[in-house]
C-alpha cells in the first residue's frame, strides 16, 4: 500500500507548468515534527514536494500562497535522475490525490473558536492529558 498524508505550511507559492496536454502544480510543504534532543522537545521541520495535477492543481496555484497550511494526501512517487556533474541523484515526492485548504487565505488565524486540529495540536504540544466527558470535549 503506498498511502501518505500530511499537514504542514507551503514553503512558496505554487509553481504551475504544462506537462503535455496536462497541467501540474508543484508545492512546497513543512511538516513539523516534535522530537526529543537534550532532554527537551524540540520542533524539526521536514520539507516535502507535492505534485497537484489536473483542474485541483489549477485550484491550488489559484487559492494558495506561501505559509498557507494544507493537508494533502496521496501516493509517494521515487525518481532517479543523473546531474550535469554525473551524479546520480533521487529524491521522493507525494502525488496529491487531494489537498484540502485550512486556515485562512493570508495565513492569519480566523477569529472564531479554534477547529479540531488546533485543539489537538495544543494537547500534544503542552503534553496534557483528555479528561472530557462529552463528545463535544474531544479534541480532535
Amino acid at each position: 500500500m503506498n498511502t501518505v498524508c500530511i499537514v504542514g505550511n507551503l514553503t512558496r507559492d505554487p509553481e504551475t507548468r504544462q506537462a503535455g496536454e496536462y497541467m501540474v502544480t508543484t508545492l512546497g510543504v513543512a511538516v513539523n515534527e516534535r522530537v526529543k534532543q537534550d532532554g527537551q522537545y524540540v520542533e524539526r521541520a521536514n520539507f516535502f514536494d507535492v505534485e497537484v495535477w489536473g483542474k485541483m492543481g489549477e485550484n491550488c496555484a489559484t487559492y494558495l500562497g506561501k505559509g498557507r497550511q494544507v493537508a494533502v494526501s496521496g501516493r509517494l512517487r521515487w525518481e532517479l535522475w543523473e546531474a550535469q556533474d554525473g551524479q546520480k541523484r533521487s529524491k521522493v515526492k507525494i502525488v496529491a490525490n487531494d489537498v484540502q485548504f485550512l486556515g485562512t487565505k493570508d495565513g492569519a488565524k480566523p477569529d472564531t473558536k479554534p477547529d479540531a486540529l488546533d485543539r489537538a495540536k495544543e494537547f500534544i504540544k503542552t503534553g496534557q492529558t483528555f479528561t472530557g466527558d462529552g463528545d463535544s470535549d474531544i479534541p480532535f
